[in-house]
């Protein structure tokens, strides 16, 4: 892997964590906004430390041979121990439970990046290695201990995640299972990352030179796990994002019918500020709602409850349930209000209305508009009102009944 496939990736995780820091400081009690913000930081950091070109530089600005390796080894400790507080708080449960299991993960990892600074400490480093200090020192005394205890606590970091995201996998559906998998997926190649490293220092350890396994594979598969961890940890967030947005727009779309219904005849209006078609979904849909509500305000003189009546039968008779019924027969009453207001320019039936014909303030359930405008468009009891009111014919509660 040369020196860009460390950087870009650490470079996207500065980005990412820039993304993150205002919810960070907005939500800073919230563990898990700090839990995943800590997650971000430490994954660039790893990316960012384990360059050849940095390893090189952290060693010439302290003048320490190879400190970089239990630098490096720290992180990717950390880095574990953060995947895993991550997922215990978004999994959630009793709070006492999550930070007892919290504080033990942190708390074990810390000694073991502790141990990792002793043995470097104690051991004997004195040549620079930039790729392959692993099977270089596979020997050394103590600094072999620190090697091995890294790729172990790496492995059981690994094993544990991939437990906790198959078990919860299985309990949920939907974009969060999608993406415990994916990171699963993810962690499973720091069992190929951990293999192939053991394999390259056995091999050390008996005479023997595989030390491309650890120089060349390793670092590969951990790069793919980082980046597959990285996508499953942003994929339920975007995926319900994405989902959330195609709701919102799919409910502006089916509002259509009934919004088109009643914007011929709705009152007009100057708005103070216009909606913009590149304005967010969830104002178009506010916005759409509004129109509708306003069209059927000043429809409300020509709505006749015997219509709506006879459609609510009609509709049940049809095999409709009870809250499509009543969304029929509601559509078949605005339908019946629009053609009677058409014939009405002059606007006698309004100038005549009294106080007692004002709509309700409440005491009626809230119509469902989006099953309104769906049943304008597919009822047969909405086009048989609709195509009678066109044509002159008798609309009233009998009309509907069956012939």
């Amino acid at each position: 892997m040369d020196d860009s496939g460390y950087y870009i990736p650490a470079l996207a995780m500065a980005i990412a964590l820039a993304i993150k820091t205002p919810a960070l400081l907005r939500s800073w009690h919230d563990p898990l906004q700090r839990s995943v913000c800590t997650l971000i930081a430490l994954s660039g950091l790893v990316f960012f430390f384990a360059a050849p070109p940095t390893i090189a530089e952290v060693n010439r600005l302290t003048g320490i041979a190879n400190v970089s390796a239990p630098l490096v080894y720290g992180l990717l400790s950390a880095l574990s121990a953060a995947c895993l507080v991550v997922i215990i708080n978004w999994r959630g449960g009793p709070p006492e439970a999550t930070r007892r299991a919290t504080r033990r993960w942190i708390t074990g990892y810390g000694v073991v990046i502790v141990a990792l600074v002793v043995l470097f400490v104690l051991g004997e480093a004195p040549e620079e290695r930039l790729r392959d200090l692993d099977t270089y020192y596979a020997n050394t005394p103590f600094i072999r201990e620190m090697i091995v205890l890294y790729l172990v606590s790496l492995t059981v970091a690994g094993v544990a995640m991939d437990v906790m995201c198959w078990r919860w996998a299985l309990q949920v559906r939907g974009w969060l299972r999608a993406g415990l998998l994916v990171i699963a997926l993810g962690f499973l190649c720091n069992i190929p990352y951990s293999v192939t490293k053991f394999i390259a220092v056995v091999a050390r350890w008996n005479g023997q030179d595989l030390d491309d396994l650890s120089t060349y594979v390793a670092p590969a598969t951990a790069s793919a796990g980082m980046q597959l961890n990285a996508l499953g940890f942003c994929l339920p967030p975007a995926g319900q994002r994405i989902g959330d947005l195609w709701s919102t727009w799919s409910t502006y779309r089916r509002l259509g019918p009934l919004w088109r219904e009643l914007r011929p005849l709705a009152p007009p209006k100057d708005r103070a500020v216009r909606i913009s078609w590149w304005s967010p979904a969830e104002l178009q849909v506010t916005q759409r709602e509004s129109d509708i509500h306003d069209g059927m305000l000043a429809l409300y003189p020509y709505f006749d409850e015997e219509i709506r009546a006879g459609a609510y039968e009609a509709a049940v008779a049809a095999g409709s349930d009870p809250v499509q019924a009543r969304a029929e027969a509601d559509a078949a009453m605005v339908t019946a209000a629009v053609r009677a207001r058409a014939a009405d320019p002059e606007g006698r039936v309004i100038t005549s209305a009294t106080a007692d014909d004002a709509p309700p303030a409440s005491g009626e359930a809230p119509r469902d508009l989006v099953r309104m405008s769906l049943a304008l468009r597919q009822s047969p009891v909405v086009a048989t009102a609709a195509s009678f009111s066109v044509s002159g014919g008798p609309l009233n509660r009998g009309f509907f009944r069956p012939r």
